[in-house]
């Protein structure tokens, strides 16, 4: 397969240079092209980048779609996704018990209503924390949401809305607490200066290992449920 089969051109208006961003959704890589520069002056760089390119498509980890028995982290557990199908019911039903998530669904494509339960879960879990964290230093959330987005972990508004990528639920305890503590910060902080990075590092449980694990592993979070085409994380947290 040639570099150019690799790649998936990304024109930008606003792009000043060429540049090559991974797309962990696509497995592939973004190659972004200033408006007016000649597509084969973009290839010529990425052919310069090629190992690059190669090794990071490699190393990627292999998608883990939402099937009968795929095992899949939820905040920290290994839960075992049990499937049953009958086209008696009608509606889908979901429970947890142990470290079994109990699918019983009348549709053959189960990883809609499991996707809508993980994002439930993963907003209950998320605003609860935030909610904690804003508390302990006084501020007031006036919203949060949880979304599937390809470019950030989290955001904080100016109004103090909170939102989170739903699929923070796949990370370690202390990867999500960082993002979660992260967008707390800004609160106090809507920049990253050295205030809110000591602020940050104060409402994190494990500042290190967790903002470790978020700039090094967080693609990893996009590999659940591939079975299905995503709707928009190759995240950073802002």
């Amino acid at each position: 397969m040639s570099v150019e089969d690799l790649l998936i051109i990304k024109r930008s208006k606003r792009a000043k240079r060429v540049a090559l961003r991974l797309d962990p959704v696509e497995r592939a890589v973004n190659l972004v092209v200033p408006e007016k520069m000649p597509l084969k002056k973009a290839y010529y760089f990425a052919k310069n980048h090629e190992d690059w390119i190669r090794e990071t498509l490699d190393n990627l980890a292999p998608p883990i779609p939402f099937i009968d028995g795929a095992m899949i982290p939820v905040f920290g557990r290994i839960m075992t996704l049990r499937i049953s199908y009958d086209k008696s019911l009608l509606r889908n039903s979901i429970s947890t018990h142990n470290h079994v998530i109990d699918v019983k669904t009348p549709s053959m494509t189960p990883e809609i209503p499991i996707t809508r339960y993980l994002k439930k879960q993963a907003g209950l879990r998320l605003e609860t924390l935030a909610k904690e964290k804003a508390a302990h230093i006084g501020e007031n959330i006036a919203s949060v949401s949880v979304r599937d987005t390809r470019t950030r972990w989290g955001s904080c508004s100016h109004e103090n809305k909170i939102s989170f990528s739903w699929r923070l639920i796949f990370a370690p305890i202390e990867a999500s607490d960082y993002v979660v503590a992260h967008e707390v910060a800004h609160l106090k902080h809507l920049d990253h200066s050295k205030a809110f990075w000591n602020l940050c590092r104060e409402l994190s449980s494990d500042y290190i290992n967790g903002r470790y694990w978020m700039q090094n592993h967080g693609n990893d979070l996009m590999r659940y449920g591939a079975v299905t085409p995503y709707d928009t994380g190759s995240g950073y947290v802002d």
